[in-house]
């Protein structure tokens, strides 16, 4: 079963970018705000 864990360890990958993409947005809103 390695496709199991290809396909968790690139959901994984995808929701990291994700997340770091929408904090990164968040963290420059809050700078120019202050």
């Amino acid at each position: 079963m390695w496709y199991f864990a290809w396909v968790l360890g690139i959901g994984f990958a995808v929701s990291l970018g994700i997340l770091n993409a929408l904090w990164g947005e968040h963290e420059e809103e809050r700078q120019a705000l202050h």
